[in-house]
């Protein structure tokens, strides 16, 4: 979605066939496999939810995410299948039931409540908000570390025929692991993190991370903004603390964490960020 949109079908498949365009140079390479974000459409899924509450029960959050992963998965494919073989995997990434952020929720999801909606939801679900910007109240939830991608070999099966698998769509459904069954929890894992932890367990040679900025910068939005074309793992790292942590550094760190060569771009610069002019590489 971009701004100013509502999210409907039509507008996302706009959306689609234009970034579908920009991959074209990376659909004939073997291995693809394609990871994406949910946040808008996961805050639409809950304001269904709650406009609908009184004649449908509202569904837990980590439902809404298998929701749009699938819904966002089928419009992939519907504009991947005349260049390649789409095949969306619904997957689940393992948390840690005592990972420390399900003490601090800190995820914003969702639409906004005013103060006194806000407090009859503290009180009779038992959400989480917090005051958003001066724009309202929001629901937070845990965004805990992903441990596992419980699908991997399906999605490792794919990636070594002649499909591109797409997978762990808005960072996967978060579950956690109670004997033998895998129970799903309230929460929203990081899409960065989640491909990261993907791709270095697929033993990717590439990592690509797609934004809304041609490149990674340093000082950016300031009059001494300066595009950072190569990165170490050093020179990142030393870098983090100056980034956005809600935009650029997730992006970083998840670089790091897989800890192979990463190219951080968006879709109007990848073809030349491929051929080595433009984005940033970590290494």
């Amino acid at each position: 979605m971009r701004p100013g949109e509502r999210g409907t079908a039509a507008e996302q498949l706009a959306n689609l066939r234009r970034a579908v365009t920009a991959l074209q140079p990376l659909l004939a390479e073997p291995g693809l496999v394609l990871t994406h974000g949910n946040g808008p459409q996961v805050g639409n899924e809950l304001i269904r939810q709650e406009r609908a509450a009184d004649e449908a029960p509202p569904l837990p959050l980590w439902l809404a995410v298998a929701q749009t992963q699938a819904e966002i998965g089928a419009l992939i494919a519907a504009e991947l299948r005349p260049f390649a073989t789409p095949a969306c995997v619904l997957t689940h990434v393992r948390v840690a039931a005592d990972d420390a952020a399900f003490d601090r929720p800190t995820k914003p999801i969702g639409p906004f409540y005013s103060e006194q909606q806000a407090e009859q939801l503290q009180r009779e679900r038992g959400w989480a908000m917090v005051s958003d910007a001066n724009r309202g109240h929001r629901r937070v939830v845990p965004s805990p570390q992903p441990l596992e991608v419980v699908e991997l070999e399906a999605i490792r099966l794919l990636a070594e025929s002649d499909a591109v698998a797409i997978a762990c769509g808005g960072g996967g459904i978060p579950v956690i692991r109670r004997g033998d069954r895998l129970t799903g929890v309230d929460a929203v894992i990081d899409k960065d993190r989640a491909s990261a932890l993907l791709a270095r367990e697929l033993g990717a040679g590439r990592l690509i991370i797609l934004t809304e900025v041609p490149a990674v910068y340093r000082d950016f939005g300031k009059p001494s903004q300066e595009e950072l074309r190569t990165l170490s793992a050093d020179e990142a790292a030393t870098l983090l603390p100056e980034l956005a942590e809600g935009s650029m550094r997730p992006k970083v760190e998840a670089a790091l964490a897989f800890g192979r060569e990463t190219l951080i771009t968006n879709f109007a610069a990848l073809e030349s960020a491929l051929a080595g002019d433009g984005g940033t590489r970590v290494a």
